[in-house]
């Protein structure tokens, strides 16, 4: 069972991670260089379909490895219990996620459009593309302590 949710929980990160290094770092610069906020909005439309559903598992496998690796989920705030550390900086990494992601859906997307690209869109876009990497880090820190629990 621990294996199962660990590759789970991996291959979701990889699948999350790897659309927003794409967006980075092939979308986003063109759609600034051409100005198309069309670019963005078509990618955004065929990732979310792949990319949400791997963040939920992703959320789902984590919370189950979390548990497995502290069984008290009162323990999981206790900041005298160095085994919370990665959980409380992965609960708070995926809590800003969520905010980025809330900001992303019903501030930026709405916005995006050839008519105010110039006020609200793309400089918005451009600071929220921005913050994937740090998404991107979520996603890969810090498997190497949930790795250490036996199964």
């Amino acid at each position: 069972m621990y294996g199962s949710l660990l590759l789970l929980h991996i291959l979701a990160a990889t699948i999350w991670t790897g659309g927003h290094i794409v967006l980075s770092v092939a979308i986003l610069p063109r759609v600034l260089k051409e100005r198309s906020p069309q670019l963005l909005l078509n990618f955004e439309s065929a990732y979310e379909k792949i990319g949400m559903p791997a963040l939920i598992v992703q959320i789902i496998t984590g919370i189950m490895l979390a548990y497995r690796l502290l069984p008290d989920i009162g323990q999981w705030f206790n900041i005298d219990n160095p085994v919370a550390y990665p959980i409380i900086a992965k609960l708070i990494l995926l809590a800003l996620t969520a905010g980025f992601a809330i900001s992303a859906r019903f501030r930026v997307i709405p916005n995006l459009s050839p008519a105010n690209h110039e006020r609200h869109g793309l400089s918005h876009c451009v600071s929220y593309g921005y913050f994937y990497p740090i998404r991107c880090c979520r996603c890969v820190f810090p498997h190497w302590l949930v790795l250490l629990r036996k199964p």
